[in-house]
């Protein structure tokens, strides 16, 4: 145990982004520099359609530190049809596909995306995670109770999950806690508007979270405003060490050994 504390010792794990996005797509060795240089030293690979998620898996083959995540995101569910939904599924059997994701709800913009063709989507998704037994990491925005409702009712703490860049207050971070599910804190926790956001990280024990920038969006201070990108997981990992008032070297160790344990120990499967 205490090889293995060395061993990751200063490390950080990108537990969400997109090194997969255009913004990224055509310099992604830069970009792993980059994040070296912060101490962020793995990375998932989040998919969310068609071409993203063909671009995860070919960072995860091309690159041993990069994970990759495949899945179905509520925002791009036109673009789910009977081919599509059976390509998702043989990239599944992919060893190198560490969970499912990014899956969930998204009930920002009504008229884009049907809820219930959403929650359809949603569940066939969970089913598959548990036939598989892949973690996932759970999209949720403006939707927080009819997300918390389908996830326990999908067995989750068979096959584990994440809550991604969560975004309410602690008392649904204690619900989702009490699922079996883990927290995941973006940029957002850095922003000084985000009060219910700081609440939750206080109350998150650090055996249950984990941080993320997902990349390119949510940049957290200090450089809020300009295109985010994976090593800046350090500043979500150093502010969340000033909220709980604890070493930052702490918070990257838990949070690394967090994710690496939900996403890179997963059992034999098959669809």
């Amino acid at each position: 145990m205490n090889n293995v504390k060395e061993k990751h010792q200063g490390q950080i794990y990108d537990s969400h982004t997109h090194l997969n996005d255009d913004a990224f797509y055509d310099d992604v060795p830069a970009f792993i520099d980059r994040a070296a240089h912060y101490g962020v030293t793995e990375m998932n690979i989040v998919g969310s359609n068609r071409e993203l998620n063909q671009r995860a898996l070919k960072l995860g083959h091309r690159y041993d530190n990069l994970h990759p995540i495949i899945g179905w995101h509520p925002e791009d569910i036109a673009g789910w049809n009977e081919s599509t939904k059976r390509e998702l599924q043989q990239q599944l059997r992919d060893p190198l596909v560490v969970g499912i994701g990014e899956i969930g709800l998204d009930y920002y913009n009504d008229d884009h995306s049907p809820h219930q063709q959403q929650q359809d989507i949603f569940m066939e998704q969970l089913i598959w995670a548990r036939k598989l037994h892949l973690p996932v990491s759970i999209h949720c925005r403006d939707a927080l109770a009819d997300t918390y409702d389908i996830l326990s009712n999908a067995h989750i703490d068979e096959f584990g999950g994440v809550m991604h860049s969560f975004n309410g207050s602690a008392a649904w971070a204690e619900k989702f806690m009490a699922l079996g599910m883990m927290i995941s804190f973006s940029g957002v926790v850095s922003f000084k508007n985000a009060i219910e956001v700081h609440e939750a990280a206080q109350v998150v024990p650090l055996e249950k979270m984990m941080v993320e920038t997902d990349a390119p969006y949510l940049t957290p201070l200090p450089y809020r405003g300009k295109q985010n990108e994976p090593g800046f997981t350090k500043f979500t990992v150093d502010t969340i060490a000033a909220l709980k008032q604890v070493d930052a070297g702490k918070v990257a160790y838990k949070t690394f050994e967090n994710a690496r344990r939900l996403f890179l120990q997963n059992e034999e499967r098959g669809l």
